[in-house]
């Protein structure tokens, strides 16, 4: 019934909005801000009605949850950074119909997921700022999904990237699109030295993990890259322990992958991290990979999610 239009990673550096502000850092994060623009306007192109964002900045730490308020309006200051990101307005509409129903499915398909339409909870930022430069007139409706998983299983949220395109193409009557917003590597500059590294990655090891992981992406080398992804997301300090990297690909066929990405920003380093914009061609998955539902009484705890 509906369409998985376009799916990408995407940066949400809070320094792309002092980028906008007067000041030393004024212009720096341009390249960011075009892409989101570019991508945006991609999914303008394609029809989309709805951007469905993965944020790694959601922390949870029991379920899944979809915030599917029917409007976001509000001023955002970052607890995490508030010289970056402060007094930040935002609006956006929200789409409850489809949050529920990507939830349905979701507990259909045996991944435990609780929808919020009728909530005072904000997005944050990891929603927040791509949706000012893909979205500031207001033309999407949107959703946010959490992807800071603090007790959960990288495959479980690559069955939960399926469930959700299964929601969309077999029950929704409209376009959608997918965003993971969340770094490479995310190992910020230690105290005192954020300065010195404003546009660096916090080490050779980190950059060097970063890069040969954007040659896989962009050689659809996707079934050694799934294979890595638990031990890249802890040795290589990824957002959110890069939960949101295994919904997109769970919702890509997970290692059944087979489109090259696109980069669409090109790899730089902010505060130590690793980031990019990049452009997921999304192809049919009859013959999806997905993994097979974690046995967790039977496995154990697992700190840091990094075992599928």
């Amino acid at each position: 019934m509906g369409t998985l239009a376009l799916a990408a990673k995407i940066t949400h550096v809070p320094s792309m909005y002092l980028s906008e502000l007067p000041g030393p850092r004024q212009g720096s994060r341009q390249d960011a801000i075009d892409g989101h623009r570019a991508i945006g306007q991609r999914c303008r192109d394609l029809g989309v009605d709805t951007l469905v964002v993965f944020d790694t900045h959601w922390l949870v730490n029991a379920s899944y949850h979809i915030n599917c308020a029917a409007h976001f309006k509000g001023t955002y200051t970052s607890n995490e950074l508030p010289h970056f990101i402060a007094n930040m307005a935002f609006e956006s509409p929200g789409n409850p119909e489809l949050g529920r129903l990507l939830a349905q499915v979701a507990n259909d398909m045996g991944v435990e997921t609780l929808a919020h339409d009728r909530t005072s909870l904000h997005p944050e930022y990891g929603t927040l700022v791509p949706l000012r430069y893909m979205n500031a007139d207001q033309h999407f409706k949107v959703i946010s999904v959490s992807a800071m998983c603090m007790a959960h299983y990288l495959n479980d949220s690559a069955r939960l990237g399926w469930a959700l395109r299964r929601a969309v193409e077999d029950h929704y009557d409209g376009t959608v699109a997918f965003f993971a917003s969340g770094s490479l590597s995310h190992r910020f500059a230690q105290n005192g030295l954020a300065p010195e590294f404003g546009f660096k990655i916090w080490s050779p090891y980190l950059e060097h993990m970063d890069r040969e992981v954007l040659r896989m992406w962009q050689h659809a080398e996707w079934a050694p890259f799934c294979d890595m992804l638990p031990e890249y997301a802890s040795k290589g300090h990824g957002e959110g322990f890069m939960h949101d990297t295994a919904m997109l690909l769970g919702a890509l066929g997970w290692s059944a992958y087979d489109a090259p990405a696109e980069i669409v920003t090109p790899y730089f380093g902010a505060s130590g991290t690793g980031q990019l914009n990049a452009v997921f061609p999304v192809t049919p998955q009859d013959g999806a990979r997905i993994p097979a539902p974690t046995a967790s009484s039977a496995q154990g705890y697992t700190p840091v999610s990094v075992r599928l």
